[in-house]
């Protein structure tokens, strides 16, 4: 397995090979010596399991969770292919309102860590997408925010796709208003959040 630091700090691209046979394919998205290798500890104790299906053209986020508690992700793309954006909301981070995307193609398959406050998007490229969730804590609705990923201000490059959203996404408020509401994540609290799951993974 490889990985590659994005620009979004404490992000991680992994790359994980394939092993196709008469029958068809085996991958291992995860493994636990890689992810210590990559990021200094062990994979968190996970949480929640979730997947999503997507038509083309649609997009999810950009979503984060309210930290405390927060919540680090693991993403992979089984089926289909899908653009994963990813996001830094925390304030006072160094790489603050920078973002990164990674293609998420099972002909090459790859996966992407999203650390505790950073906001995350998908972006399905075709029909029949798959997109496959680790996460550390638990979904409780209360705690799931969302900025725009129209939001000039981050200035995201999107698909040339007719965007398909959810409600709640196509009035996600902007990036200024998150932050004069006090609802982004600090930088500092999030790095604390972070130690806890390494130390509870240890």
């Amino acid at each position: 397995m490889s990985f590659r630091t994005l620009d979004v700090e404490g992000a991680v691209e992994f790359g994980f090979p394939t092993f196709p046979d008469e029958r068809g394919s085996f991958t291992s998205a995860l493994t636990e010596s890689d992810f210590a290798h990559a990021l200094g500890h062990r994979p968190f104790p996970v949480r929640q399991a979730s997947y999503t299906r997507s038509r083309r053209g649609v997009i999810r986020g950009l979503h984060f969770t309210a930290t405390p508690p927060g919540c680090a992700k693991f993403v992979y793309c089984p089926a289909g292919k899908a653009l994963d954006l990813v996001v830094d909301l925390r304030v006072d981070s160094p790489t603050w309102g920078r973002w990164d995307a990674v293609t998420l193609d099972p002909a090459e398959p790859k996966a992407v860590y999203l650390p505790v406050g950073v906001g995350h998007g998908v972006v399905s490229l075709e029909d029949e997408t798959v997109v496959c969730y680790l996460l550390s804590a638990q979904y409780v609705p209360e705690n799931e925010l969302a900025v725009s990923v129209f939001d000039p201000e981050l200035d995201i490059a999107l698909p040339d796709l007719p965007p398909v959203q959810s409600p709640r996404d196509a009035e996600a408020q902007s990036l200024a208003d998150a932050m004069s509401r006090g609802l982004l994540p600090d930088f500092d609290a999030c790095r604390e959040a972070e130690a806890a799951l390494a130390r509870s993974a240890a």
